[in-house]
């Protein structure tokens, strides 16, 4: 399927690894200029490799190191962007996920924490690339969880400030239209490091046998009898981003191989 948005600029957010990079990688194959945003240097490195061998087209990518849960970054970043591309036609916010446990488990500085990497990153992002996203019509895709339709056991902090995304998203589906369109992926259990480590850390507190036991009880319950590949949810956000959704707006889209229980 064409998507239409070849020549498109786009930045992703926490895309060096996991469910950001295959989204940057997505967009990549559909011909759109990306900058690639992580925290770690040599990990930013290996993922902007990795998504300009997915870039066709010509599409050029670019490497930007920056701290999102820091107040100055994502306005650099959205500067960054248009600086290199002269434009900014899609943004696509990620955020690696937080420490999982237990409320009774979860401090202060944790929740403070989650709110400004996973609420305040998004809302820093999209006020500075209002002003871009309005010239030429663009979109806004928020990568968030499954864990806002359906609580997950030991992810208090997931499972509640995730949420705020959610309605934001919403609100600005219909503050910046028609110009700009606002929608939510809302991934279930696919194979990244993300998966990995909570994984891992279920094993220390006891909760599986081992790191077989762990994956295997992240698949169980999906229909479709795996977790997802991080380039299904990567196709996904660049449809959401594309002119193929074009009356698509403020929606939260499960991708989760049917492992969700609720009805909406």
């Amino acid at each position: 399927m064409e998507l239409g948005i070849e020549g498109n600029a786009a930045l992703v957010t926490a895309s060096s690894s996991g469910l950001g990079k295959a989204s940057a990688e997505a967009l990549a194959r559909n011909g759109v200029n990306v900058v690639v945003n992580g925290r770690d240097e040599e990990r930013l490195a290996e993922g902007v490799e990795d998504v300009r061998e997915a870039a066709e087209n010509g599409a050029e990518v670019v490497g930007v190191r920056a701290d999102i849960s820091e107040e100055g970054e994502p306005s650099r970043l959205v500067d960054r962007t248009v600086e290199e591309f002269g434009r900014l036609d899609h943004l696509v916010t990620s955020a690696g996920g937080p420490p999982s446990g237990p409320f009774l488990e979860t401090d202060d500085e944790d929740w403070y924490e989650a709110f400004d990497l996973l609420v305040m990153s998004v809302v820093r992002t999209v006020r500075a690339a209002e002003p871009h996203l309005r010239e030429g019509g663009g979109t806004v895709v928020n990568i968030t969880s499954r864990s806002v339709k359906e609580a997950l056991d030991s992810l208090v902090l997931s499972n509640s400030v995730r949420m705020s995304v959610v309605g934001l998203e919403k609100t600005l589906s219909k503050e910046l239209a028609p110009e700009v369109r606002a929608n939510t992926a809302l991934p279930g259990p696919h194979e990244t490091s993300r998966i990995q480590e909570l994984v891992e850390q279920g094993v220390e507190r006891g909760d599986h046998e081992d790191y077989d036991d762990g994956m295997d009880d992240w698949s169980a319950g999906v229909p479709l009898e795996r977790v997802g590949e991080p380039r299904e949810l990567g196709d996904t956000v660049a449809f959401l981003s594309s002119e193929r959704a074009s009356y698509i707006n403020g929606v939260a889209v499960p991708v989760d191989g049917g492992a969700g229980e609720s009805n909406l």
